[in-house]
């Protein structure tokens, strides 16, 4: 008996190790973004269409307010309550010394400066998908923005949760780059795709989660429970969301849907960054909704 509790323990001694090794955090390289100059015009695209001022302006900030990059919102989930950190280019409170292969280790691998993981309410998990190149104009973009000194806020999570080596078990079971809508699709529907799949993260909010925190993908975009609050975001599959490309497009553009009702919500911010992207990428989102497969 002795001896097989050894082997055991042994056992689990090994398979932690091998865990461990396989969850540790992994870092893009200096190859990875080699070449690359960002372009700041386009990489204010990147910017309203990853929603970054969304969750990192201070919270009521409006107009050019939005663009001090601050932090200090609060998101509850589950698993506690995040609070978006300042990135604006202060180089102590925020993000101004980093450099591009900084950036892109955080939103394409949640990998801090520091080399630790990062949770996963950056949602790296959706940016994962985006082009070098975007990463690299959005990088010119930020800084063009202003600096601000402000601290940033201490997330507020219970144990184990808190722990970010088991962040490192979260990505290997959900981190990756494959799209959940895959064949053969127009050049407009690839466009759809990679701006509500990478860029928008549509589905962080709009897809339901499994019990620790993964996106149950084969009910994409069905709608799930509004985190720390009440009510749910929309089911937004053809089985729900029966309106026309036509009226999608007014809605994202406008707030106001076919029915003449205004927008609520988070989905205030998501109308006024679709609303200052190309009309043709607004379309090209309405078209890629019309191919997600519908869930009751």
């Amino acid at each position: 008996m002795l001896r097989i509790l050894r082997v055991l323990v042994g056992l689990g001694l090994v398979g932690g190790a091998v865990l461990w090794f396989l969850a540790r955090p992994n870092p893009l390289s200096e190859a990875d973004v080699a070449g690359l100059t960002g372009d700041a015009t386009h990489g204010e695209q990147v910017f309203w269409a990853a929603g970054c001022a969304s969750c990192h302006m201070a919270p009521d900030a409006k107009d050019d307010a939005q663009l001090v990059l601050k932090g200090g919102q609060s998101f509850p989930s589950d698993f506690g309550t995040f609070i978006a950190p300042n990135i604006s280019q202060d180089p102590v409170a925020g993000i101004g010394d980093w450099s591009l292969l900084d950036l892109a280790n955080a939103i394409k691998r949640g990998v801090g400066r520091e080399g630790e993981h990062l949770f996963p309410a950056l949602p790296y998990a959706a940016y994962a998908k985006m082009e070098m190149q975007d990463v690299a104009d959005l990088y010119a973009f930020l800084q063009t923005l202003p600096a601000d000194p402000t601290p940033s806020g201490e997330n507020d999570l219970s144990f184990p949760f808190s722990v970010r080596a088991g962040v490192g078990v979260w990505k290997l079971l959900f981190l990756s780059d494959d799209w959940v809508i895959k064949g053969d699709l127009t050049p407009t529907a690839t466009r759809g795709r990679y701006i509500v799949e990478a860029m928008a993260h549509c589905g962080e909010c709009h897809t339901p989660r499994n019990l620790i925190g993964g996106l149950r993908t084969s009910a994409w975009l069905s709608g799930a429970p509004i985190p720390g609050g009440k009510g749910k975001t929309p089911n937004i599959t053809p089985a729900k969301l029966d309106w026309s490309q036509a009226d999608i497009i007014s809605y994202l553009t406008t707030g106001f849907t076919p029915d003449f009702d205004v927008v609520g919500g988070h989905m205030v911010h998501v109308v006024e960054n679709m609303a200052r992207l190309p009309e043709s990428d607004v379309a090209a989102v309405a078209e890629y909704l019309a191919l997600v497969p519908a869930v009751e």
